[in-house]
């Protein structure tokens, strides 16, 4: 449990339960909230299905940003190709909700790194849904794949730990603040 009273999203609760298992230290991964737009919704106001990889997405360039090395793929010679990205759905988010995503590497290997995802409504610890992505990096002008650089696979492990982006202006209220129906 963490000391907010949470399980832990690294693993530490019980057989069964989602959780972002990390590559190299223990503790909490980064988190990246956001809150659900309309637009994102289809006509039961629940978040559409291709919205989940559309948050990953997003998810991935704040973990960089927050690890210090977005620059080397915005600027730089490097860049990513998703290779696979599997989600499973648990129960549905909806128009309005603030969504908490942990995101960690879970494996990192010679020119490819996977990263985990868990979604959960903000301040519930329920798992709603999981993705697991894997990405291989690629030189930015050629496209061909380079192996992890030493310092990127650094940062990877690293993860941010325990930071926090918040797009939703949620972080560190309770859960109920962040509701807008509250």
């Amino acid at each position: 449990m963490t000391p907010n009273g949470r399980r832990s999203p690294t693993g530490s609760g019980g057989p069964g339960e989602g959780h972002v298992g990390r590559v190299g230290h223990v503790g909490q991964p980064f988190r990246y909230y956001l809150r659900v737009r309309y637009i994102e919704c289809d006509a039961q106001r629940v978040v559409f299905n291709s919205r989940y990889g559309e948050y990953v997405d997003v998810s991935i360039n704040e973990l960089l940003r927050a690890i210090g090395i977005l620059k080397d793929f915005t600027d730089g010679e490097l860049d990513f190709q998703l290779v696979k990205q599997t989600i499973e759905w648990k129960s549905p988010a909806r128009f309005d909700q603030v969504l908490e995503l942990s995101i960690a590497a879970t494996r990192l290997g010679t020119t490819s790194f996977t990263i985990g995802t868990e979604f959960r409504i903000a301040g519930d610890e329920k798992v709603i849904a999981t993705a697991e992505t894997v990405y291989v990096l690629v030189d930015a002008r050629t496209l061909t794949k380079l192996p992890l650089p030493a310092a990127f696979r650094l940062a990877l492990q690293d993860g941010a730990a325990g930071r926090t982006t918040d797009h939703a202006a949620c972080e560190p209220r309770p859960a109920a603040d962040c509701d807008a129906r509250a």
